[in-house]
């Protein structure tokens, strides 16, 4: 307990030094009501949006919680978010997100309206460096929460990264993209990250294959 007290100290610190408060008088924190967890997946999208647990509130230029059905039976996880979605506030900007989209709508034939799609990591990295093991420690807790209110029947992560992230697995990605996998309650099946499509084209047929493996969840 004494734990998460400081991290909601912290959050607070923070985001008084956001607004430019350089010294505060004492202040105590109110553990009845702000230790309680999100009961829904509005209010956890709302304590993302207020969250100042590490470095990464100071690059941002919004924290990103999550877009689409929050009833999916589909929810996909990228790793980060980007300087594009961050500064357009786009869940599939540019030609990854084109992709993306495309992948969605013409294969899995639902619309980006009926998927739930978010990230491991809430936040653009500082300076595009690889998020540290402490900002993941401090945003892990919003994402599995996110997939328990979700409750969908596939998690879907969008390469290696997202699925070293999800899974707390390291293992070789080419031996588990495409395959359907036994997470906690969830099936989950990693596949090839859009980015990696516009670098390798020839990949998209891996990628076509795999999506119906997808749909075949559903």
């Amino acid at each position: 307990m004494k734990s998460f007290q400081n991290l909601l100290l912290l959050e607070n610190l923070y985001r008084l030094r956001a607004l430019g408060f350089e010294y505060t008088d004492p202040f105590y924190i109110n553990q009845t009501s702000q230790s309680e967890k999100p009961n829904t997946l509005d209010a956890l999208s709302k304590s993302v949006s207020t969250c100042y647990l590490c470095d990464l509130s100071k690059s941002r230029t919004q924290s990103m919680s999550g877009y689409g059905n929050q009833n999916a039976d589909v929810m996909i996880i990228d790793y980060t978010v980007s300087s594009g979605e961050d500064s357009t506030n786009s869940y599939y900007n540019g030609r990854s997100g084109e992709i993306l989209k495309n992948m969605i709508e013409n294969v899995l034939k639902l619309s980006i309206e009926d998927v739930y799609f978010t990230h491991a990591i809430k936040c653009k990295p500082l300076n595009s460096k690889t998020p540290s093991a402490s900002e993941w420690d401090s945003c892990k807790n919003y994402l599995f929460s996110q997939i328990e209110f979700v409750k969908p029947k596939v998690i879907v992560t969008l390469g290696k990264d997202a699925y070293a992230k999800v899974t707390s697995e390291n293992d070789n990605f080419q031996s588990v993209r495409g395959h359907v996998i036994d997470f906690k309650n969830y099936k989950l099946v990693p596949i090839h990250h859009p980015s990696h499509l516009l670098r390798n084209p020839d990949d998209k047929k891996i990628a076509f294959n795999d999506l119906k493996t997808i749909k075949s969840c559903l």
